[in-house]
């Protein structure tokens, strides 16, 4: 039988991928639940015992009401069966994740939707931007330095990227800042200027969160993009020695002509390094968060984790493995284009 691509083989290559989807995020869920609560205590028991012995008994009845509202006090496997939203609370306080309640914070005292509602999409704003940012500048310096390896301009490239690798994040955000503010006059930390705070959006607000992207996505990209230039570099290198291109470069073969096939197959890592991006990028991007004043997720995962705040924590760690997967699943859904080989490998094993 032929196995020559085509649309039809492509769809159930996609469809094999985001089914697989699924069960890893009801997996990757109970082992977030289970580290969540790993740590002895809780927030909500801390926060009773201290009450407690301040002799302020409304509010620690208040807090022991929270325990029964949300089923704390029940065993865990039933806590996390009700937090994804498989099993009934006994008390209907909590309907789950599933259902679209994602809980309580009790460090901030208001539904967690309404914690990370502005800060969700302004994460994943500063995510794919940086993402652009790293492939758009990766792709073709790292194309340049393999075709031209050892020139002024790879070795330019190599040092540039040695110091972007070697300087801390926090550091070189502290001075972009600075030099934002004394050249551009923009304003220091955030995403947007302070008079666009709470006010809807427009074009100027629009403007505003363009402007101030620039430093984060710079501090955030600079070591993405270091690392993703050398691999680029050193697959299409070891590519351009095989011989088949020594071939095509017998029979006239230059310039674009003679990096289209190697280009193709030294992607394919260039490519899959995108599932691998997204949780280094908001992992690395905490501390950057924190000491440029973004109004991310990061600070408030630090913060839950630190109050153990376990609604809060739990579901921004299931977000950002969500992400994880998300660009996972791209990487996949983009090699099985750029290679049939990966989509019909399985079909010509089993034949």
């Amino acid at each position: 039988m032929s196995t020559r691509p085509g649309r039809r083989g492509y769809g159930a290559y996609a469809l094999r991928r985001v089914g697989l989807m699924i069960p890893t995020l009801f997996v990757i869920s109970l082992l977030i639940f289970l580290i969540v609560q790993l740590p002895p205590g809780s927030y909500v028991a801390n926060e009773l015992l201290e009450l407690r012995a301040q002799g302020q008994d409304a509010a620690a009845a208040r807090i022991a009401f929270l325990v029964s509202e949300f089923d704390l006090d029940r065993p865990l496997l039933v806590q996390y069966a009700i937090w994804i939203g498989i099993w009934p609370s006994e008390v209907r306080g909590f309907s789950g994740l599933l259902q679209g309640d994602l809980g309580w914070s009790f460090a901030y005292e208001q539904p967690v939707a309404a914690v990370v509602g502005e800060a969700m999409p302004l994460t994943l704003l500063v995510n794919v931007a940086t993402v652009a940012f790293i492939y758009l500048l990766a792709f073709p310096i790292g194309v340049y330095s393999a075709s031209r390896p050892y020139s002024w301009g790879d070795t330019g490239f190599t040092l540039l990227g040695y110091i972007g690798l070697a300087t801390p994040n926090f550091l070189l955000g502290l001075v972009l800042l600075y030099y934002a503010h004394a050249w551009f006059g923009l304003s220091i930390g955030g995403l947007m200027d302070p008079r666009f705070l709470g006010v809807p959006w427009s074009a100027e607000k629009a403007l505003s969160v363009a402007q101030h992207l620039v430093v984060p996505v710079v501090v955030i990209g600079t070591a993405g993009t270091a690392a993703i230039i050398r691999r680029l570099r050193a697959n299409l290198m070891d590519e351009l020695r095989k011989p088949y291109v020594t071939a095509a470069a017998a029979r006239g073969a230059r310039g674009l002509g003679r990096l289209r096939y190697p280009l193709k197959v030294a992607l394919n890592p260039f490519i899959a390094d995108i599932g691998n991006l997204l949780p280094s990028l908001v992992s690395g991007a905490v501390i950057v968060s924190v000491v440029l004043n973004l109004p991310t997720i990061g600070p408030v995962l630090l913060e839950a984790l630190r109050s153990q705040d376990s609604f809060l924590a739990g579901f921004i760690l299931l977000f950002v493995a969500g992400l994880t997967l998300a660009g996972m699943l791209v990487s996949d859904l983009l090699l099985g284009l750029v290679d049939p080989r990966i989509r019909f490998g399985l079909r010509e094993a089993r034949g």
